[in-house]
C-alpha cells in the first residue's frame, strides 16, 4: 500500500521514505484499528510521516525509528479525537498509556467518564456473579475461534500479544483488529443478554 520512490538526495527524506515503506502498512493498520475509519487512517499516517520529515532533527540516531514514529502516530491520533465533535464518544479507543475507553467529551470540552445505563455501577464485581459469568461464558464460546483464542489469551491467560499471535500463525496487527472485533461482538452479545437486575 506505501510505496515511495525517492527523488531527494537529503539524508532526511530518503530516511522518511525508507521508513514509510518498511513502516507504513503497519502504521496504516494501527490508525485503522484505533478509528475505524480509512480516510483517517491514512491521513494521521501522513500527517505522522510529514512531522517526522520536519522534526527529522530531533531523531535520536541509533534508537528505533518504529518507536520514534508510533509515538508520532499516537499524538496524532489522540489530537483527532480531541479535535473531535465535542459530543463524539471515544469509542472502543486504548491507546497504550493513555486508557480512553468509555470516556467523551461533555458539552464543555471536558473529557469525562461515562456511566452505561444498561452496566449500572461499575463499582460491582461482575464476575462474582455466576449468571454473568454463564452469559459470558456463552458469548466467548459463540465468537469465532481465532476471536476467542485472542480474548482467552489476552484476558483470560494473560499472554503477550507476541505469543498469542506466534501460536495463531497470525501477524499481529491482525491479532489487535481481531481482538477489537470480538470485543465488539463480545459487548453486543452482553448488551443483549445480560440484565442487571
Amino acid at each position: 500500500m506505501y510505496s515511495v520512490t525517492a527523488k531527494s538526495t537529503s539524508n532526511s527524506h530518503q530516511e522518511i521514505i525508507k521508513w514509510l515503506n518498511k513502516y507504513g502498512d503497519d502504521m496504516y493498520s494501527w490508525a485503522y484499528y484505533k478509528t475505524s475509519s480509512k480516510e483517517t487512517a491514512e491521513d494521521l499516517v501522513q500527517d505522522s510521516m510529514v512531522s517526522a520529515y520536519k522534526s527529522f532533527e530531533k531523531y535520536k540516531s541509533g534508537t528505533n525509528p518504529k518507536t520514534w514514529l508510533y509515538t508520532i502516530l499516537n499524538n496524532k491520533i489522540i489530537d483527532y479525537y480531541r479535535a473531535s465533535n465535542t459530543s463524539k464518544s471515544i469509542n472502543e479507543t486504548s491507546l497504550i498509556g493513555n486508557s480512553l475507553e468509555g470516556y467523551k467529551y461533555d458539552s464543555n470540552g471536558i473529557f469525562a467518564k461515562v456511566q452505561d445505563p444498561l452496566w449500572g455501577n461499575t463499582e460491582e464485581h461482575l464476575l462474582d456473579n455466576s449468571e454473568f459469568n454463564d452469559i459470558l461464558s456463552n458469548c466467548i464460546n459463540a465468537l469465532p475461534p481465532n476471536w476467542r483464542n485472542v480474548i482467552l489469551g489476552k484476558y483470560f491467560h494473560h499472554k503477550k500479544g507476541s505469543e498469542i499471535s506466534k501460536d495463531l500463525g497470525i501477524t499481529s496487527s491482525n491479532l489487535w483488529q481481531m481482538a477489537h472485533r470480538a470485543k465488539l461482538q463480545l459487548k453486543t452479545c452482553l448488551d443483549q443478554n445480560w440484565k442487571d437486575n
